[in-house]
């Protein structure tokens, strides 16, 4: 262990003290309870405003009493989404949404505060997606849509987009949790006014080993400072975020080394793998009348080491390999808007520049890089122009029609000469929407759209095959999508339900290949699929919600027999229960279910399904809550995420196809205990 228990502890108790000051409340609506203003996002009114039934808005509260084991399962509030685990904490999640087994992002784009997340041409996927620095506590809301069918949002948007926004203001408070395996976490922030303006401050520190053999060992650290004004017709806002990690991570497993009773279940093959992620940020935003801007600026270093097949490729030191990636991301945004009468026209533009000084993969023994792979240094930059327009053709019934131009230019330069290249690209990519109101409770949406996700531009340049040496195919800078859904939308005092049904094509399927552990450009591929979701308050002490999907995905091009995608889960269900038995108690249960997916084209081998269910109590005294929160209650053996390929292990005498699985973590309890100063 690096950090003894002792230290642990100070740290968490160091951040519970930062903060004393007094702040606002940023937040709508009144609990009448203790009459603190809370909003419900998921209860917002969006009858006569939203652009399609698969789009939508959770505020804080919808989460704040709602048992989340790690930041990225933040994601899970968009109805229809998994966030899994396979490689440690500090690791980007796995995401799984309309059929898609989206890696750590691939066609699912992601942003907080206007910065976009997603990393093009990464070390370890393209897309990939780390919300891991976001402090949940500052949230304000997330917004989400489904679908290529907003012209404002461009790479890695097919299947949807998650927006997070941080509060301009908080109430001072400090946090302690513990638990179970070693978890502790410590987080504090408030707010103050400061001339014109509100400056946030937060901090968090987090550790845990978690229930493997290995201690994961997560040493995990993220503050946010910003400051925001409000005048009368304009906003500004600039921030600055932080966040460091390292952990040991136990990857997924094969199946026979559990069987066999070579390891525990929640054993190890390769003692050394692990990583770490080092992220600065700065971002700025505003408006002033009716344009907005934005800007960012962020700095990124990232390590990780891994090891899928384990002496299949080299029997001696083993299959073991590090990625790494060390960039800037730059760039910005602005729009304007302008009210032509009957006809509401939007004129955009977004601009980003990766400078990634270093993207490479070496061969490594202990942990230690020894052989390059292949190193590179890219400058890829990107340009989008929009114009989105909304008219109303009737009463009750609006068009909004959208087109979107997107450019990316690259450099690539390699270690192998030959890899070497610069180019460029464009795609333009129409959106349609109709939405009409039939009655003050209910709407119906009718949506078609394009648009794509980018490919690592090292495999637009590529010409030699860095391992083998043989002639490589080049993949396109864009993968083109294209889309369309019919939904339906019911608000009704408390009741709150949509129903939508949707259809998707991709020119390339990005696939996570297991035994090469990267994300390759695969075959085409078509999706249709049926999506269901309900928020309901029938009393003040109860709220019912849930979210039902199911999805039909295959391949597009391969002979009958070998269309399924690897991956796909086919159907998710997640659901939950809350109730305040009394006025300062409230109870929650939480139930996530992801069915049986495919693990191979011809579908003979497929996962079996998971359902874990978490239970959660916190209770009121005045400005301190206590909290209990039970995860896996029933103690489900079931897996986070399962793989099929060809591994070896150790004294195998060749490789063996074989599940590999990384266990649900087993039943565990958490407390906490909130202050509000």
């Amino acid at each position: 262990m690096r950090g003894s228990t002792a230290t642990k502890a100070l740290s968490a108790m160091l951040l519970g003290s930062l903060f004393s000051t007094s702040a606002f409340a940023q937040e709508e609506g009144t609990d009448e309870a203790d009459n603190q203003i809370v909003v419900y996002g998921r209860a917002l009114e969006v009858i006569g405003v939203a652009q399609s039934g698969s789009q939508g808005t959770v505020g804080y509260a919808d989460f704040e009493d709602v048992p989340i084991s790690r930041t990225g399962e933040l994601v899970e509030n968009v109805p229809g989404v998994i966030a899994t685990q396979h490689s440690g904490s500090g690791k980007a999640n796995q995401y799984f949404l309309r059929g898609f087994n989206l890696d750590h992002g691939t066609d699912f784009a992601g942003f907080v505060d206007g910065a976009p997340i997603n990393m093009r041409t990464h070390g370890h996927g393209q897309g990939y997606l780390d919300f891991n620095f976001v402090i949940p506590e500052t949230l304000e809301r997330i917004d989400y849509r489904k679908g290529p069918y907003f012209a404002d949002v461009g790479d890695f948007t097919a299947a949807g987009t998650v927006a997070f926004t941080t509060a301009d203001a908080l109430d001072p408070f400090a946090k302690v949790e513990a638990g179970a395996f070693g978890f502790l976490r410590g987080v504090a922030g408030g707010s103050t006014r400061v001339g014109s303006g509100d400056l946030l401050i937060a901090a968090e520190t987090q550790f845990y080993d978690g229930p493997w053999v290995l201690d994961e060992d997560l040493e995990r650290f993220a503050g946010l400072i910003k400051y925001s004004t409000q005048g009368h017709d304009s906003s500004f806002s600039v921030q600055l975020n932080a966040y460091d990690s390292k952990w040991n991570s136990t990857d997924q497993v094969p199946q026979r080394a559990i069987d066999n009773g070579l390891i525990d279940r929640f054993g190890n093959i390769d003692p050394d793998l692990g990583g770490k992620t080092t992220r600065l940020g700065a971002v700025v935003n505003g408006t002033i009348g009716s344009t907005t801007y934005n800007a960012f600026a962020t700095f990124y270093d990232f390590r990780l080491v891994s090891n899928f097949t384990y002496f299949l490729e080299d029997p001696v030191d083993g299959d073991q390999f590090v990625q790494v990636d060390r960039r800037w991301v730059l760039g910005g945004s602005v729009d304007h808007q302008f009210d032509l009468g009957a006809f509401d026209l939007t004129l955009g533009a977004d601009l980003r520049h990766d400078a990634i000084s270093k993207v490479g993969l070496f061969n490594s023994v202990g942990g230690v890089a020894t052989t390059p792979i292949r190193t590179d240094s890219v400058d890829e930059t990107g340009l989008g122009l929009y114009a989105n327009g909304e008219v109303t053709l009737a009463p009750g019934l609006r068009a909004i029609l959208g087109l979107r131009y997107d450019h990316i230019s690259y450099d690539v330069s390699a270690d192998l000469a030959a890899n070497s290249g610069d180019g460029n690209d464009g795609i333009l990519a129409p959106k349609a929407s109709l939405a009409w109101q039939v009655t003050d409770a209910l709407e119906l949406y009718a949506n078609y759209g394009q648009s794509f996700h980018s490919n690592d531009v090292r495999g637009a340049a590529i010409t030699i095959d860095p391992v083998s040496g043989d002639p490589a195919d080049r993949v396109p800078v864009f993968a083109r999508a294209e889309g369309a859904e019919i939904g339906a939308r019911v608000q009704q005092g408390s009741f709150h339900a949509s129903l939508v049904g949707f259809w998707l094509k991709l020119d390339s399927e990005l696939v996570f290949v297991g035994d090469g552990g990267a994300t390759e450009a695969n075959d085409g591929s078509r999706r249709y699929g049926v999506e269901a979701n309900l928020f309901w308050r029938p009393t003040d002490w109860l709220l019912l919600d849930a979210s039902y999907a199911r999805t039909d995905a295959r391949y597009v091009g391969p002979p009958a027999g070998m269309r399924d995608i690897p991956g796909a889960v086919p159907e998710v269900f997640a659901g939950g229960v809350t109730v305040k038995p009394v006025t300062d108690l409230t109870l929650t249960a939480q139930l996530r279910h992801f069915g049986s997916a495919p693990l191979i084209e011809d579908g003979s081998v497929k996962s079996d399904p998971t359902t874990l269910v978490n239970l959660g109590g916190y209770w009121d005294f005045g400005p301190l809550t206590l909290g209990a929160e039970v995860f896996n209650v029933f103690d489900a053996k079931d897996a986070d995420i399962t793989y099929f390929y060809e591994s070896r292990l150790a004294g195998e005498a060749a490789g063996m196809e074989d599940l590999h699985i990384h266990p649900v973590e087993p039943r565990q309890l958490r407390v906490s205990a909130r202050y509000r100063f």
